[in-house]
């Protein structure tokens, strides 16, 4: 029977354990003091409002029993059903490059590492449709200096705050292949994809939009560069307001489909004290 007992912290207790227990696997955690700092959820909720492609099969959430049973304890049981490809989740590079990472295969290493966030907000909030291009990314470089090998790369677009409102945050609330003609929102220039792969050695790279790319895009030519490289993708992510431009670390582990394109997504984020 598929029941969970917690007690008061135990799941907060118990999150941060796993964290460090995957860290250690990862990198030489004594470096990082994680008691000096604050652990930040990247990861919106799923439920009914959850935002997913104009095509893809939204999430959704049965109750299977919930309440008292006949031998008198409470139990809950659900199911849920959804697209690969909706909420805070993975790309993984088969989505868009044949012969490439299937989820399962993508190493923890890749999954996990120091943040790189560049802010794009205040250009989004002229022009919904901005890509990030070569010239932001130099632009963060002159002041942060040279995005470091083995970096997470995170783009925050500022639309996060638009997630529940679709018609704000897709700029259409339309399904199917209408929906998908009236999409507006930012992404990454394929300039800028291809810099990142050839010219940046980065693990992984993230928004907070539904899409690598900008929203009136039809090749999907940033998806397509990172993923030739096995650059998986993070999108829909969340508070990416509540990271440093440097300084922070990155976990995202998605569900470990076999040979899936993509999957939910749990992505947090350590933010040690200055």
């Amino acid at each position: 029977m598929d029941k969970q007992y917690t007690l008061p912290g135990f799941r907060q207790k118990t999150l941060t354990a796993l964290c460090l227990l995957v860290l250690s696997a990862v990198f030489n955690v004594n470096s990082q003091d994680f008691s000096n700092g604050k652990w930040l959820d990247l990861t919106h909720e799923f439920n009914e409002h959850s935002i997913y492609w104009p095509t893809a099969e939204p999430f959704k959430k049965t109750t299977v029993f919930e309440g008292q049973t006949p031998g008198g304890f409470f139990y809950s049981a659900y199911n849920f059903a959804a697209a690969e490809h909706g909420g805070t989740h993975l790309d993984s590079p088969v989505h868009f490059y044949q012969g490439k990472q299937s989820v399962e295969q993508i190493a923890l290493e890749q999954l996990i590492g120091p943040a790189v966030v560049i802010d794009i907000s205040s250009k989004t909030a002229q022009n919904r449709d901005y890509q990030l291009t070569v010239a932001d990314i130099r632009a963060w470089e002159s002041k942060q200096g040279k995005i470091p090998s083995g970096s997470i790369l995170l783009v925050n677009t500022g639309f996060a705050r638009y997630y529940g409102d679709q018609k704000k945050y897709m700029g259409t609330i339309k399904r199917g292949e209408q929906g998908v003609k009236e999409l507006s929102f930012p992404g990454i220039h394929p300039k800028a994809a291809e810099f990142i792969a050839s010219k940046r050695k980065i693990k992984a790279v993230g928004l907070d939009t539904p899409s690598l790319d900008y929203g009136k895009s039809t090749q999907f030519q940033s998806h397509v560069t990172l993923f030739s490289h096995n650059i998986p993708g993070f999108e829909n992510v969340a508070n990416l307001n509540g990271l440093p431009a440097t300084g922070a670390t990155v976990i995202a582990l998605p569900m470990k489909i076999k040979g899936g394109s993509g999957g939910p997504l749990r992505i947090v984020a350590f933010v040690p004290n200055q």
